[in-house]
């Protein structure tokens, strides 16, 4: 049986993340109140319906405790954000993700029963960041400040090739790259070995320094 999902708030990110989890298989609730909204989102997820996540009655009815989780997708309003959030944990929804903007956002709705806190701003700066000169990164995830985990576009130049003739002995090159992952459409092929022949629209995840990134791009 497909997990289900609630999204409150159907802004830009919200509508993306309630999208994207549809695709996944999800059975997605997505929740606003501006009916044009909610109008704009029908036959794109599962169910849309106009309401006011602030009020216990409306989630209630919805039956939000019967949900495996519920996300928090509301940016600019910081008031319904956290009654929502609030809401949420005194229904007793398992899975509580929450949107914030600053730290202390994220302290006060840890201290409301939020299981998981997201920086949509904060990550898409990162990934910004990470890719202003690489426009082959498509995700970053930082480990530490000179180390993270990116994901990107295979350089049309290196398809066809394998792991080893482009540079990449394995797992671990000599440089320092560890290839964790190649994503090919839907398939994916863990820590690969280094005769794999990499093809055109090849999404490959490595984790490395950004400078080793560069490399791979200019190869």
């Amino acid at each position: 049986m497909a997990k289900s999902v609630m999204v409150i708030g159907l802004g830009r990110f919200g509508s993306s993340l309630a999208y994207s989890l549809f695709q996944q298989g999800y059975d997605v609730l997505g929740i606003d109140k501006d009916e044009k909204v909610v109008q704009d989102h029908l036959g794109l997820i599962t169910y849309s319906v106009q309401g006011d996540a602030t009020d216990e009655g409306t989630l209630k009815d919805l039956g939000v405790a019967n949900f495996d989780a519920a996300i928090v997708a509301v940016g600019t309003d910081m008031q319904v954000n956290l009654m929502a959030s609030v809401l949420l944990g005194t229904l007793e929804v398992p899975l509580i993700i929450a949107r914030a903007k600053d730290n202390l956002h994220a302290v006060t709705l840890g201290r409301i029963g939020v299981h998981k806190v997201i920086y949509v701003e904060q990550e898409m700066g990162e990934t910004l960041a990470h890719s202003l000169f690489n426009p082959d990164v498509l995700e970053y995830m930082d480990l530490t400040s000179e180390f993270g985990i990116s994901k990107i576009r295979l350089p049309d130049n290196l398809a066809e090739k394998s792991i080893n003739e482009i540079g990449l002995g394995g797992i671990r090159d000599k440089n320092g790259i560890s290839v964790l992952a190649i994503m090919r459409g839907r398939n994916v092929t863990l820590a690969p070995e280094k005769d794999d022949k990499l093809q055109k629209g090849d999404i490959l995840v490595v984790a490395g320094n950004d400078d080793q990134v560069e490399k791979l791009h200019t190869a």
